[in-house]
């Protein structure tokens, strides 16, 4: 199995004409993703890789039923194209945009929650259930099928630890990105809970990094996970009170330390890697 996409997912494209979105779109495609639209409003008429492109979500989701989307629309304009999908019926909504506004993204967060729509994102590298569909801008060859749930906050170090996973045998069921913005739609727990619930996901991976308290509150949760969870942390290295490359990565008032971290995931009694490469010791027992 795997978590919130599948073989059965349909993918609306929002800014398939774009530079980005018809880049992405060709790649999901490739990958095997059943992408069955497209949106562009002055484009609507036209096709991206023999994809159909509509004026707007509600045109496409009339046509084509997608119940997923995927938005590659800049960030003035981000905020009504979430809107839009979730007002059209879009339960799965992906948001690669980064330098959304706050206040946009806490909007997209309220209308989520009222209509029971579930958001990657923003600023995420996607999500990709290996072998089933890919919604996101991951390089298409370094996934295998398998059964490692993996949820992280960076794109970069999620596909370094994907590539080692990989050469190593140990395919995995779903990959998440919860996004590096301040206010992503899914949390740490949210994940964990739909991994610890999926009878196809043997173990978790989390990827966390400094700043703020999701891992700390992750930490929690795994207290009373059956699953074993090995987590691997970001940015020991950082001064404190230094923004790093995600809004969210900063230690702010002494608070979302790298010492902080590893020392609440080890207590909840996740294995922590020093470095990606050891991931794949950890999940199959060893000690490293």
């Amino acid at each position: 199995m795997a978590i919130i996409i599948d073989d059965k997912t349909r993918v609306v494209v929002q800014g398939a004409t774009g530079k980005q979105g018809s880049f992405h779109l060709k790649q999901m495609l490739a990958y095997g993703s059943n992408v069955v639209a497209g949106t562009s409003a002055s484009k609507a008429g036209q096709s991206v890789e023999g994809v159909p492109v509509y004026d707007n979500v509600f045109a496409a989701a009339e046509a084509e039923q997608p119940n997923a989307s995927i938005i590659f629309i800049p960030a003035q304009g981000a905020k009504a194209a979430a809107f839009e999908a979730i007002e059209a019926g879009i339960k799965t909504v992906v948001i690669i945009t980064e330098h959304i506004p706050v206040h946009d993204a806490m909007e997209i967060m309220a209308l989520a929650e009222i209509k029971g729509a579930t958001i990657i994102g923003p600023n995420t590298f996607g999500i990709i259930s290996p072998g089933k569909c890919k919604m996101g801008i991951m390089p298409n060859s370094i996934y295998l099928p398998g059964k490692t749930g993996i949820v992280a906050r960076s794109g970069t170090l999620s596909y370094e630890i994907v590539y080692n996973l990989t050469a190593a045998g140990m395919g995995q069921s779903t990959v998440v990105g919860l996004g590096g913005d301040r206010v992503p739609g899914l949390s740490f727990i949210d994940l964990l809970q739909r991994f610890e619930a999926d009878p196809e996901t043997e173990n978790v991976v989390l990827v966390g990094e400094i700043g703020g308290n999701a891992e700390e509150e992750a930490a929690e949760y795994i207290k009373t996970m059956r699953k074993p969870v090995v987590a691997f942390l970001a940015g020991k290295s950082a001064p404190p009170g230094k923004r790093m490359g995600h809004a969210g990565a900063i230690i702010e008032r002494g608070k979302g330390t790298f010492e902080s971290k590893v020392k609440a995931l080890a207590a909840a009694g996740a294995k922590v890697a020093s470095l990606p490469w050891e991931v794949p010791e950890l999940l199959s027992g060893g000690s490293v």
